[in-house]
C-alpha cells in the first residue's frame, strides 16, 4: 500500500516540525508550506491525499487559501482539515461553508489529529 501524502500548511515553524515528526512516525509522506501561497503551489504540484491548513497566517490566511483550493479543479477534491488557535465559531462556520472537511482547535493532542486524519482519509 502506498504511503498517503499530507500537505501541512502553517506559518509557525515549530508547529510544522512537531506535526511533521508525528506524521512521518505514523508512516505518512509529508510535505510542508510556510504560507498560503506556497501551500497552493505545492497542492497543485504534489496533489496530496489530505491538507492540514492553519487558519491564521500572514499574507494569505487559511480561509482564503481554502477558497482557492476548492475553486481549482486540480485540488478541489482534496480533503482539508483546518487548524485554528482562534477557537471562534465564525471561523469554523466560514471554514465549513468554504468546503473544509474538518476543523481542529489548537492546541490539540496528537491522538486527536491522527483520528481526524484517518477519518478524513477513509472518506476520500
Amino acid at each position: 500500500m502506498d504511503k498517503k501524502k499530507i500537505l501541512l500548511v502553517d506559518d509557525e515553524e515549530d508547529i510544522i516540525k512537531m506535526n511533521m515528526l508525528r506524521l512521518i512516525e505514523s508512516n505518512y509522506e509529508v510535505i510542508s508550506a510556510s504560507d498560503g501561497k506556497e501551500g497552493l503551489e505545492k497542492a497543485e504540484k504534489e496533489i496530496p491525499d489530505l491538507i492540514l491548513l492553519d487558519v491564521v497566517m500572514s499574507s494569505m490566511d487559511g480561509l482564503q487559501t481554502l477558497a482557492k483550493l476548492k475553486s481549482n479543479s486540480k485540488t478541489s477534491h482534496i480533503p482539508v482539515i483546518m487548524l485554528s488557535g482562534v477557537g471562534e465559531k465564525e471561523a469554523l462556520d466560514r471554514a465549513r461553508a468554504s468546503g473544509a472537511a474538518d476543523f481542529i482547535d489548537k492546541p490539540f493532542n496528537g491522538d486527536m489529529l491522527m483520528e481526524a486524519i484517518k477519518r478524513n482519509l477513509s472518506k476520500s
